[in-house]
C-alpha cells in the first residue's frame, strides 16, 4: 500500500513538474520587451489572410490572444472592441488571435468565431492560429493575453506584455488601464511606465 502511494506521489510530481516546465518553456521562448515580433499570415473570420504588413498606415498594433469560450475573454470582449474603436484610427488597431486547439475547444471553431464576431459586432480582425504556431512565438499563455507592438524601421517592436487592465470582473472598478496607458504613452512619444503585467485568464488549450 505504501509502495503504491509512493509511486502515485512520484507520478503526480512528475506531471506537475512537466506542466510547469511546459509553461516555463513557452514563456522563456516567447517575446520580451524590445524584441522584434515576426509577422504572420492567419485566416480571418471573413476568409481573408491577414498579416501585420497589410496595415501600411499603422504605427503599431494591439495584439490580443483571445477566444469565445473563456469567461475571462468574454468579460473583456467589449473592452477589446472599445480599444479598437479608440486607437485604430490613431494607428494602433486591435488584432485578435484565437490560439486554442479547436478539437479540445470546439466552441472556438472558425464557425463559432464568425458567429460570435457577428453577435458582438467586432470591428477588428479575428484570426485563427491554425496549427497553434503563433502563440508560442509570442509566449502567450492566457486568454486574454496582450502584446503591444510599435512599428520601427519596418520592425514590430514589443513594447508591452500582459493584461488589459486591473479588474476583469467589473469594468467600473478598474483603477489602472494598462493597455490604454501604454498606447497613450507611445502616441505621446513617452516611455511606458508599466511595460509588463501578469495576464489573467484561461490557459491556452493545446
Amino acid at each position: 500500500m505504501k509502495k503504491t502511494l509512493k509511486i502515485t506521489a512520484v507520478f503526480l510530481l512528475l506531471i506537475t513538474v512537466s506542466a510547469f516546465t511546459t509553461q516555463s518553456n513557452i514563456e522563456s521562448q516567447g517575446y520580451k520587451i524590445g524584441d522584434d515580433a515576426t509577422d504572420f499570415e492567419l485566416e480571418n473570420i471573413d476568409g481573408s489572410m491577414v498579416s501585420l504588413s497589410d496595415f501600411k498606415e499603422a504605427k503599431g498594433f494591439i495584439v490580443v490572444f483571445t477566444c469565445n469560450t473563456c469567461p475571462y475573454a468574454v468579460a473583456y470582449e467589449d473592452r477589446v472592441e472599445a480599444l479598437n474603436k479608440k486607437y485604430a484610427d490613431l494607428g494602433y488597431p486591435v488584432i485578435a488571435i484565437m490560439p486554442n486547439n479547436t478539437e479540445v475547444k470546439p466552441g472556438d471553431s472558425m464557425e463559432a468565431m464568425q458567429k460570435r464576431a457577428k453577435e458582438k459586432g467586432f470591428t477588428f480582425p479575428y484570426l485563427m492560429d491554425e496549427g497553434q504556431k503563433i502563440y508560442p512565438q509570442y509566449g502567450a499563455t492566457k486568454t486574454p493575453h496582450v502584446y503591444i507592438l510599435e512599428k520601427y524601421d519596418e520592425k514590430n517592436i514589443v513594447k508591452y506584455i500582459g493584461a488589459i487592465d486591473d479588474n476583469y470582473q467589473d469594468e467600473t472598478e478598474v483603477k489602472t488601464k494598462y493597455v490604454e496607458n501604454a498606447v497613450d504613452a507611445l502616441l505621446s512619444g513617452k516611455d511606458i511606465e508599466v511595460k509588463e503585467t501578469r495576464a489573467i485568464g484561461c490557459s491556452i488549450k493545446v
